[in-house]
């Protein structure tokens, strides 16, 4: 991994005032010790990703379908998945999920280290939501009907991901100062990069990265219980969730660096989108040799992810956090409150049914070929009125 990207994310970081006690949020000067205000820009930018969860990507997968036009089949492509290698801005909605993640450490852990909360009694709060993570994650793969055996249940998924990478990201948090974070962003990912280049699964050349041939597949499928997504592969898989643990960190030094230090909160905004800049260049010459690949969750899908992550955290944070406008995210704050919970409610509740209750009359007004694009923009208001109603009575999924 080439070295100019160490220094970007120690100048992001370890420019930021190094102090193990007090800190503000996000204001630049801070008049309390333990006055924290949440980064509204944080919760918007979270909303906006689960937005596309939500059903965002069924308008335009709609829009196509409605009008063929090769414009809106072009933008719906983006809303799918590569079968293998590639990226498509759908790749992005996960890892920036976990991202985020990590950019909410200093202002959770790291605001009860400043309050004197011990290291261990942390750590038993981090391993706690990982494993709530891992037990949601089941319950999204598997619901709650009775399997008759271990080999019908799929263990690896999203929210373990999250819950898993999240943990150790936050171990190295609590234990290792901001230039051994980087340290340890760099080795996983690096060592990732060089285990899967030098092995291979029995039978095929080293450094074989195709599905079946590929050491970290094969590894889930030696430990894994129960069964893979894909049968021979699992793109949530225990093995691959190596590299994630650096997209958890890189969030973590992100964060640090819009909660702490006397930069003002434009240069702040600048710092993130250059670094994010560099992860991208890197990204793209890292794929010549290491191709960008989510079901691998391959290094340089970790820095193409990465760029784009900070990308965006620069965008919102200046937008709202920096310039002020605030309003228009709120519909986007909203989702982002409760990201978690309708992420899994779909096991719970059935929202075609609520949909079409409410608005089937709408589609029939509105007449083929446009009703289905109706009907999807319907089924993601829903959603986010009931979202809203739990907003207003503050009623919010605390894993």
């Amino acid at each position: 991994m080439p070295v100019p990207v160490f220094s970007i994310i120690l100048k992001t970081t370890m420019t930021a005032k190094k102090i193990d006690g007090a800190a503000g949020a996000v204001n630049d000067v801070n008049t309390s010790p333990f006055t924290y205000e949440r980064l509204y820009s944080l919760d918007a930018l979270r909303g906006f990703d689960m937005f596309w969860i939500l059903g965002g990507e069924e308008i335009f997968h709609t829009l196509a379908k409605a009008t063929g036009s090769p414009f809106w089949v072009s933008i719906a492509n983006q809303f799918t998945h590569p079968d293998w290698n590639g990226f498509h801005l759908y790749d992005l909605i996960f890892p920036l999920f976990l991202f985020l993640a990590g950019v909410a450490t200093p202002y959770s852990v790291g605001r009860e280290r400043d309050k004197g909360t011990s290291r261990p009694q942390l750590v038993l709060r981090v391993i706690k939501r990982a494993v709530i993570l891992i037990l949601l994650g089941l319950l999204v793969n598997n619901g709650l009907k009775t399997l008759k055996s271990i080999d019908e249940i799929r263990f690896a998924s999203v929210l373990g991901r999250i819950g898993i990478a999240y943990m150790f990201a936050n171990f190295i948090y609590l234990y290792a100062n901001r230039k051994w974070q980087v340290v340890w962003f760099a080795i996983f990912i690096i060592g990732y990069w060089l285990l899967l280049k030098f092995t291979s699964a029995p039978g095929f050349p080293h450094g074989d990265l195709t599905m079946p041939g590929n050491f970290a597949s094969y590894m889930d499928r030696l430990i894994l219980p129960g069964k893979l997504y894909l049968k021979i592969h699992d793109p949530e898989g225990l093995f691959s969730t190596i590299p994630a643990i650096s997209t958890g960190l890189l969030g973590i030094l992100a964060g640090t660096l819009l909660k702490t230090g006397q930069q003002t909160k434009s240069r702040k905004a600048l710092l993130l989108a250059i670094a994010g800049v560099v992860f991208l260049v890197i990204a793209q010459i890292w794929n010549l040799d290491f191709p960008i690949n989510k079901n691998l969750w391959t290094s340089s899908f970790v820095m193409q992810v990465g760029g784009l992550s900070l990308l965006l955290l620069a965008l919102f944070y200046y937008i709202i956090d920096v310039l002020g406008y605030r309003n228009w995210a709120f519909f986007f704050k909203v989702i982002g409150m409760n990201s978690i919970l309708i992420y899994i409610s779909s096991k719970f509740i059935n929202w075609n049914y609520a949909t079409n209750g409410f608005f089937g009359w709408l589609g029939e007004l509105v007449g083929n070929p446009y009703n289905i694009v109706v009907m999807a923009i319907c089924f993601i208001m829903v959603k986010w009125v009931f979202l809203y109603f739990l907003y207003r009575k503050k009623a919010f999924l605390k894993v």
